[in-house]
């Protein structure tokens, strides 16, 4: 019995400290900030190679994928990222975990892309501008404004940048965006009651991979 109830001690605290880590990763939304430093005329970001990538959760389960980057500027002195702007392709959202010949890989697609969620006809790009970068050692904490449908919020998120080979990645780690901040609303608890199990997490998960043009 004592056993039992030991295992179960350790289960909890498990479940708890993955919820706790879950929540830590919510990056807090705050006003527009302004933009200090204009880059885009450099044009130098490899859109081939550039992704968001995403995750998103409900009770039965979670979904991940990607988005392709549209364009951008990344701007990089001495090693130092110093300001950007990446613009994402909401009509490249792909969807990783469910087999692209599947019909709800099409569905899945389909359904991010209507108006429920991104409403991708009307609102077919989102926008991602650097505002701030502070030197935190190893990393860096990167603040810029996210333009999601037609809402933009200040987020900051910490990230590392690399130089080899004449290519410049700007890595974030992963971070969660609450979507209720930015009027994403279907099947939110945020929005909706009586929901039940059939609510799907308010907080995705997301991070970027920026590369510049050789």
């Amino acid at each position: 019995m004592k056993k039992i109830i030991l295992s179960l001690v350790v289960v909890a605290s498990v479940l708890t400290a993955c919820k706790s880590e879950k929540k830590d990763k919510v990056v807090e939304t705050k006003k527009e900030a302004k933009v200090e430093v204009t880059v885009a005329d450099l044009n130098n970001v490899d859109t081939a190679t550039s992704i968001l990538n995403w995750k998103g959760s409900k009770p039965t389960g979670t979904h991940n994928g990607t988005v392709m980057i549209k364009d951008g500027d990344l701007l990089v002195e001495e090693g130092n990222v110093k300001g950007g702007e990446f613009v994402i392709d909401m009509s490249s959202i792909k969807v990783l975990d469910i087999p692209a010949e599947k019909e709800g890989n099409g569905k899945l697609v389909g359904h991010l892309t209507s108006p429920d969620f991104f409403d991708v006809a009307k609102y077919p790009t989102s926008k991602f501008v650097i505002t701030k970068v502070e030197d935190k050692g190893d990393k860096i904490h990167v603040t810029g404004n996210l333009t999601l449908k037609d809402v933009t919020k200040s987020i900051t998120i910490p990230a590392t940048v690399s130089t080899e080979g004449g290519v410049t990645t700007f890595s974030s780690e992963k971070f969660m965006v609450n979507r209720a901040d930015f009027n994403v609303k279907y099947g939110s608890k945020s929005f909706f009651d009586n929901l039940k199990d059939k609510f799907i997490d308010d907080n995705m998960e997301l991070s970027f991979v920026v590369k510049t043009k050789a």
